[in-house]
């Protein structure tokens, strides 16, 4: 039998924890026999969501965590102070070679801290960035970054491009990944000294498919496949993006309802319009990764439901498989 992946998922993070994380956690274990799972957080909350389901058992271990470190705590506190706390135990056993991942919808501070101050980061990665899948009329494209990095350098950004390429080659399977930088103009002059300084360095760098600016309102038709940016502008981005999404599926469904005839429609459509919405249902995508540490990190949303943690840890498994990290150190050497 071949070596499983070991995925480790913190059971007590988010709004729905620990029953909807457990149940996302064991679906991704029925649907792929590859996975060892460690439910990390409090047995006394954690092994009763467990007895709902039928799973292989030896595939399944809850690892005792009795601290949870609450969204509002100050991050850098709560990782030193609460050692018992399925962050950090999830984080430790990530760094440890445990596991090779780490799955957590819990506070984004204390998961992005930790995983740079416990995991580490890769030789040669200034900063990791987080960096979740979007949806697009083509697909998907990687926004790289989207939380962990406010006050990036032109530097970080050409290496955020190398990243945000492999992770699009390997994981997703888009073949010479376009690159654009977020700018206010197609234009080389336009931007702001960040953009301005990191463009020129984009354009020369070979090993990347570098397609130019891209503007915010092009970036859901596709036109890029990896979407560079500091994490100021990226959190804006994905922040839009959830909540445009939200408008108009409310819009479509008031609209739909509104009288006798398009109620009579909706029933026509609904199969169709439900699959079409599902395409651009950001929870489809699992997390968004922590790229460059020495072990995978990826923070989901702390609304997450079981399906995107689901896809988080089946995320997991693909990454591990494409040997990302090895791909990252060897892509990043080419530069030096």
């Amino acid at each position: 039998m071949a070596e499983l992946i070991k995925v480790c998922v913190d059971a007590m993070g988010g709004d729905n924890a620990p029953s909807e994380i457990v149940k996302g956690a064991i679906d991704a274990v029925n649907e792929c026999d590859k996975i060892k799972l460690y439910l990390v957080g409090q047995e006394a909350a954690v092994k009763p969501e467990l007895s709902k389901y039928t799973y292989d058992s030896e595939r399944v271990e809850v690892i005792n965590a009795e601290e949870i470190i609450d969204p509002n705590e100050p991050p850098v506190l709560a990782i030193r102070k609460k050692k018992d706390s399925s962050i950090v135990k999830g984080l430790e056993m990530t760094r440890d070679g445990v596991c090779d991942a780490f799955v957590s919808a819990g506070s984004t501070g204390a998961v992005l801290v930790g995983g740079q101050v416990i995991v580490g980061r890769i030789k040669g990665v200034e900063r990791p960035p987080l960096a979740p899948l979007i949806p697009t009329t083509d697909g998907v494209a990687l926004l790289i970054d989207c939380g962990a990095n406010v006050d990036a350098r032109a530097s970080h950004l050409v290496q955020f491009a190398k990243m945000g390429s492999v992770y699009m080659e390997n994981v997703v399977g888009v073949k010479n990944p376009r690159v654009a930088i977020v700018n206010i103009g197609a234009e080389e002059e336009k931007g702001n000294a960040l953009v301005k300084e990191t463009y020129p360095l984009l354009k020369n760098c070979p090993d990347i498919d570098f397609v130019g600016s891209i503007e915010a309102r092009d970036i859901p038709k596709g036109n890029a496949d990896v979407v560079v940016c500091e994490a100021f502008t990226g959190n804006v981005i994905l922040k839009m993006y959830e909540g445009v999404a939200d408008a108009l599926i409310s819009v479509i469904k008031k609209s739909l309802l509104s009288s006798l005839k398009t109620k009579i429609g909706a029933l026509l459509i609904k199969k169709d319009l439900k699959k079409t919405l599902k395409g651009f249902s950001l929870e489809d995508y699992g997390g968004a990764p922590l790229l460059g540490l020495n072990g995978l990190v990826i923070k989901t949303h702390g609304s997450s439901k079981a399906i995107e943690i689901k896809n988080s840890v089946l995320q997991a498994v693909v990454f591990k498989e494409q040997s990302i990290n090895e791909k990252f150190t060897e892509k990043l050497k080419s530069a030096d």
